[in-house]
């Protein structure tokens, strides 16, 4: 099973300059127990984001950059079929993690997407989450999340899997 996770903004927005558009502490425990023990798959532009390794995961890193080197620990990829070929291999549950384009080209291959709804609209974003067509998902779970001292937006955790 091949999942897809996020958090988008209701106008689908994801982030601008290679960064998120907010902060929210009980999304990002979410993330890392649903992704912790499995591969992440993600582009270079994702992985630079991040300060360094994710623990408890194995990454790859999906580049056209031949010479890409991002250190020990990663697997560094052409494409997306390579990456979840191998991924699969190594686990039975690898997570697509980003970015944009990385979401777009995995989605006809995610058998389920575990989404973060960002309940507000960010007109300047510059990266964005693919359209869920509701004719191929079927949403199982949904649950609120009311904003608070710690998240400056209110959210939904969203779970769809493929019809």
């Amino acid at each position: 099973m091949v999942t897809m996770i996020a958090a988008a903004a209701e106008n689908n927005a994801l982030g601008k300059d290679n960064d998120l558009l907010w902060r929210l502490p009980d999304d990002f425990k979410r993330f890392k127990k649903l992704t912790s023990h499995h591969p992440i798959i993600m582009g270079r532009k994702t992985f630079e984001s991040f300060d360094g390794l994710l623990p408890n995961r194995t990454h790859f890193v999906i580049t056209r950059n031949e010479n890409y080197d991002p250190g020990k620990g990663v697997y560094v990829v052409k494409s997306l079929s390579l990456a979840l070929k191998i991924a699969q291999d190594l686990d039975e549950n690898p997570f697509i993690i980003g970015g944009g384009e990385i979401y777009k080209m995995g989605l006809e291959r995610t058998d389920k997407i575990e989404l973060t709804r960002v309940h507000e609209s960010f007109e300047d974003a510059d990266t964005f989450f693919p359209d869920i067509a509701e004719e191929e998902w079927k949403l199982t779970e949904e649950v609120f999340h009311e904003k608070d001292e710690k998240h400056k937006y209110s959210f939904s955790y969203l779970t769809y899997e493929r019809k």
